[in-house]
């Protein structure tokens, strides 16, 4: 297989000064010495013409004579090349390709909805203009393949896979190589170099988000309530031993059950406690 390889052209300002000198020469051999040989002379010219190039900076020139690659021209500046070269410009630059969100199934099923952000640019100019038809297009459609991919590498979350260490939405550096590594294989056959790629949108689809949102919510509840818990349990135990080392009351088992039922209720509610006042003795 071929790679590419550069070409070393001339300068433009030595050759655009030679045409000049041929113009002059042709035009005055016609007008002093009267010659037609010297028509040679500016049809020369003229034929060196399309031979000049620019080359801006982050831009290359891919050179074609009769169908067989001759190089890629990346120095920057004005250059003067054989005027039968086919001349195809290719861009270094780095570009973005900000990809729509697409419906995917993560590594359990769940449809999401996930997206991308992609930076990359032009390595190879002999492979982008010559292995694939159109390498602007070939990166898109790659993209999204390398996409469905990943998605269906890890869950969404590990509401579902609580083995799961990596996932989407929690997986960040991992999840984001991944991506890269899997566009990079792809897009090698274009001479592609794939400088970034990050998730810029990851949510579930439609269909389930609202299950999905309410799972979310009620997993949030019980690990609040959890913790609400264990903290009430805590401060009952503290006031218990308080009372005891401090000897302020003597409680037998029956009062110490309806002071921790009582406060219990008191630290566990969702809403304030409504206190009620016995006047008479405890057991009343």
């Amino acid at each position: 297989m071929k790679q590419e390889k550069s070409f070393s052209p001339i300068s433009g300002y030595f050759m655009i000064f030679s045409v000049l000198i041929l113009i002059l020469a042709g035009v005055f051999g016609l007008a002093v010495i009267h010659h037609p040989a010297f028509v040679i002379a500016i049809l020369a010219a003229i034929f060196m013409i399309p031979g000049f190039v620019i080359v801006n900076p982050n831009q290359s020139v891919v050179l074609i004579l009769f169908g067989e690659y001759k190089g890629t021209v990346k120095a920057n500046g004005f250059f003067w090349v054989n005027p039968f070269f086919s001349k195809r410009k290719v861009s270094l630059r780095a570009r973005n390709l900000d990809s729509d969100p697409i419906k995917v199934n993560d590594k359990i099923g769940n449809p999401i909805m996930i997206g991308v952000v992609l930076v990359w640019r032009v390595r190879d100019t002999f492979k982008a203009t010559f292995d694939v038809n159109d390498y602007s297009n070939f990166v898109a459609i790659q993209s999204e393949a390398a996409i469905r991919g990943m998605a269906g590498s890890y869950p969404y979350d590990n509401f579902e896979d609580e083995q799961a260490e990596i996932t989407l939405r929690s997986g960040g550096n991992e999840v984001s190589e991944l991506l890269e590594r899997e566009l990079s294989e792809r897009l090698e056959i274009a001479g592609i170099e794939v400088m970034e790629a990050r998730i810029n949108y990851l949510a579930y689809a439609s269909e389930i988000a609202g299950a999905m949102l309410r799972r979310q919510q009620a997993t949030a509840v019980v690990a609040a309530r959890f913790k609400i818990v264990e903290g009430a349990v805590s401060m009952v135990e503290m006031a218990l031993e308080q009372l005891k080392e401090k000897d302020v009351i003597e409680l037998d088992e029956d009062k110490k059950a309806t002071m921790v039922s009582s406060l219990m209720v008191v630290l566990c509610s969702d809403k304030d406690a409504t206190p009620v006042l016995n006047t008479g003795s405890l057991y009343q």
